[in-house]
């Protein structure tokens, strides 16, 4: 059988021809600053003059949106966290009438009210053209044909994956989530060389594809476009060997505006460029708040440029990251691939502990799928953690119970912590919208 490493890796390092580039994509790098700087300062305008939360934090923190007089001066605005949205549920953030708003996504609410975002015409037609950027960047072209695995609904990445895609001149194969079994038969009927969906989702069709006895390196698949949950390089190299296809990063979040905030170019994988030219990043320390320089870690935040339904001003996204200079796009800078939260890093007997630390022992461990979920208990007086991990399918008691003595092993010379590690059957661990829930915390029950 011929495989395809040899057309992926030639293809790899291929910049995108320069025609296909857009106007934002060949800006230098004074260029976009002071089209930035423009923006910046009409948005804070939009906010303080339209959403009363913005025209009291300003006030409060004794600022005007014409006190903005250079980039560094944002510094000096009050954050934006996803409580402020929580608290003026459901509509009290949006900037414009609703006879201007077009359409309405909403977080899932699993921990308190959903949060609400709403888009002008201009912003989805704003939202569709970064898509369709991450798209290019991602080695995806005109006539090719996108399966977009992606939750449809309330939830933003399969209406934004989906417009994208059809702005990019792809086809779209809205398969959404759920139904494994038919979307691998769909891809093998299709014919699709680009699929958009969640990295743990991916793994589970990969699983799929074996399953029914596919070896998924035959599919029409070239590219995968993978968000909405944090996955690592582990990860990225698992995919890429069972499914020979490029494996890249898209990002976004509901608050900024969904998927096609920023995106990894094919030719160089080496963190995710942001389209600063429509929203701008800052780094801070999660504690303090402090802004810091480019190349130093901290939680990313996010002000919006150009949306008029919801601006969103220093948004506290709680992912951590570092900015770094750009490479394939020049005059954007790049975050590093987000592999955690601040919200997620779990205190484990005085400890710290982030979930990406342990897929990387997971994901060493023969006999096992990548499919694991961190549970919190208490025993006594003491917090307790159990690692549930799926099986791989085939996967003999012997094996199961040398995985679970490695990642035991792994995780307590690795993170320095003392775990159980439980093997559970495959497709045991609940999925939403195709991510698994990391973290459970049963401790007050």
């Amino acid at each position: 059988m011929t495989s395809k490493p040899t057309a992926r890796a030639a293809r790899l390092g291929t910049p995108i021809p320069q025609e296909l580039l857009d106007a934002g994509e060949r800006m230098t790098r004074a260029e976009l600053q002071d089209l930035q700087l423009d923006r910046l300062r009409s948005t804070l305008r939009h906010a303080y003059e339209n959403v009363e939360l913005y025209r009291t934090k300003f006030d409060e923190a004794g600022v005007k949106p014409d006190d903005c007089r250079t980039l560094d001066d944002l510094a000096r605005f009050p954050f934006t966290t996803k409580a402020d949205l929580r608290d003026t549920y459901p509509f009290g953030m949006f900037a414009v009438p609703m006879s201007q708003v077009r359409r309405v996504h909403a977080s899932s609410g699993t921990t308190g009210r959903p949060t609400v975002v709403g888009y002008t015409e201009n912003d989805l037609s704003m939202w569709a053209d970064m898509v369709a950027r991450s798209i290019r960047a991602a080695g995806g072209r005109p006539g090719h044909k996108v399966h977009i695995s992606y939750g449809y609904g309330l939830f933003t990445g399969g209406l934004g994956a989906h417009y994208g895609a059809e702005r990019a001149g792809c086809t779209v194969i809205p398969a959404s989530g759920g139904m494994t079994a038919r979307q691998v038969q769909i891809i093998q009927d299709f014919q699709p060389e680009i699929i958009m969906v969640t990295p743990s989702y991916m793994l589970t069709l990969l699983d799929e594809f074996e399953r029914q006895g596919v070896d998924p390196r035959t599919s029409s698949l070239r590219v995968g476009i993978f968000g909405a949950e944090p996955w690592t390089e582990g990860m990225r190299r698992e995919i890429e060997d069972r499914m020979d296809i490029h494996a890249v990063d898209i990002y976004g979040l509901s608050e900024v505006i969904g998927p096609g905030v920023a995106a990894e170019c094919a030719e160089s994988k080496d963190g995710l460029h942001i389209w600063e030219d429509h929203f701008y990043p800052e780094v801070v320390d999660p504690v303090t708040g402090e802004t810091m320089a480019d190349g130093e870690a901290g939680e990313l935040v996010f002000t919006s440029l150009t949306k008029e339904a919801l601006p969103i001003i220093r948004y506290r996204t709680r992912d951590l990251t570092r900015l770094l200079p750009g490479t394939a796009r020049p005059g954007f800078r790049r975050m590093e691939k987000v592999t955690g939260r601040s919200d997620d890093m779990i205190i484990l007997r005085g400890v710290n502990v982030f979930p990406s630390q342990i897929e990387e022992i997971v994901l060493r461990a023969p006999g096992v799928a990548p499919h694991f979920q961190l549970q919190l208990t208490r025993r006594g007086r003491m917090d307790h953690m159990t690692v549930r991990v799926e099986a791989r399918t085939g996967a003999t008691p012997g094996d199961r119970d040398a995985a679970a003595a490695r990642i035991a092993r792994g995780v307590k010379d690795g993170v320095g912590v003392t775990v159980e590690v439980e093997i559970v059957e495959p497709d045991t661990l609940k999925r939403s919208t195709g991510k698994i829930r990391r973290i459970a915390d049963l401790r007050e029950q």
